[in-house]
């Protein structure tokens, strides 16, 4: 086996040859179906995000990527080898948990060594190993402490220090940031994002998060009820959701709906008794005369300004953020946010008048609730 350490070191990015591919696969907890059918290629030196909400079938897809479930079908192959049926040690990855999983009576140094050990690796590489592994993630002075004085950070940077030391081709992250504090968080995310860019190794990495996975992926997989919804970079789940779904998961706050009709005699829709004009849509030509759709727009794609689009509506909720504001109105029963800069002013009650990006808008349709 050729070492990680050696081959992936320094930044070669993502190539288009596959590094982990999901081929069909199934899972049932008895008669409870988990994943069905599901197919997944991941290239090698891609970071890879499984965002979705709990229970939507995330973790359980990484634990039979990484050997934890027996598959009920499906086959799942790591750097051309066929692992479906190998022992979690034999498939070449390395995981890093959420409960970080750590030996509390061993030290730091043993704890990063435990593996190598019981491999029967020679003393002189797993001192290489560690020294490199510490030197990349700034431990080297907690190597002779317990996990019981290591902070909730510092535990986590040696969970994925024990992980480096492997000779793993893929890293596997099981929401390792979640018992983390805000500031802890949003430090250990940007270790994690270095720590790719200097490794270049694929990386699997499954959160609820949707911050951490726009933050961190080349690409993200949002997942609802054990299937993949849309697989896409950040930017193009943000910009261009493929359904309601994903619409209504990605985004603080998340996208504003408005139910509509759609006129093809004038190429607007009607929400309420108000006609917005959407000639500018980038996919008007397939939307039919009458349709039921749902207009979707994000907060910071709304103005505040007077023209023949224009709704208007009075302010319920003023929300001050720092660098944003978040203003709260609503039309026709729909809430709807709007961001705005940090320095706007407005109060409980005012009059406005506010209007859409079209070309930044999302339109779907009622039934099948896929973006038209």
């Amino acid at each position: 086996m050729v070492c990680a350490w050696n081959s992936s070191w320094g930044n070669k990015g993502v190539s288009m040859k596959n590094s982990v591919e999901v081929k069909n696969i199934s899972f049932s907890y008895g008669k409870t179906e988990i994943l069905n059918d599901l197919s997944l290629d991941i290239k090698e030196g891609e970071f890879m995000v499984l965002l979705g909400p709990s229970g939507c079938g995330k973790t359980t897809l990484l634990n039979c990527i990484a050997g934890l479930l027996d598959l009920t079908d499906g086959q799942i192959w790591i750097e051309d080898d066929n692992v479906t049926w190998k022992e979690p040690k034999d498939r070449h990855i390395g995981m890093v948990f959420q409960s970080y999983a750590l030996y509390p009576s061993m030290t730091v140094e043993k704890n990063l060594s435990f593996g190598l050990r019981m491999m029967g690796t020679a003393k002189d590489l797993i001192n290489e190993k560690i020294k490199k592994a510490a030197n990349l993630l700034q431990i080297n002075e907690l190597l002779k402490r317990k996990p019981s004085q290591l902070s909730g950070g510092q535990r986590q940077r040696v969970a994925i220090g024990r992980a480096l030391v492997r000779d793993a081709k893929v890293f596997l992250f099981d929401e390792p940031l979640s018992n983390l504090d805000a500031k802890l968080r949003a430090e250990l995310r940007y270790e994690i994002k270095k720590l790719h860019r200097d490794l270049s190794n694929t990386m699997i990495y499954v959160t609820h998060d949707q911050i951490e996975a726009m933050t961190l992926a080349d690409r993200i997989s949002v997942m609802k009820d054990g299937l993949i919804q849309q697989l896409d970079t950040p930017k193009q789940i943000y910009n261009k959701p493929a359904n309601l779904f994903v619409a209504g998961f990605i985004g603080s706050p998340s996208m504003n709906f408005l139910n509509a009709k759609f006129k093809k005699s004038n190429q607007n829709i009607i929400v309420g008794n108000k006609q917005i004009d959407i000639s500018k849509y980038e996919n008007i030509n397939k939307l039919i005369n009458d349709q039921e759709v749902v207009f979707g727009i994000r907060p910071e794609n709304i103005n505040i300004e007077k023209n023949e689009n224009s709704i208007q509506c009075k302010v319920e909720l003023v929300e001050p953020m720092g660098a944003d504001t978040l203003v709260w109105t609503s039309f026709e029963g729909n809430p709807i946010s709007i961001r705005l800069e940090g320095s706007s002013n407005f109060n409980l009650n005012d009059e406005i008048s506010i209007s859409f990006d079209i070309n930044k808008s999302s339109i779907f349709d009622s039934k099948s609730e896929e973006r038209i």
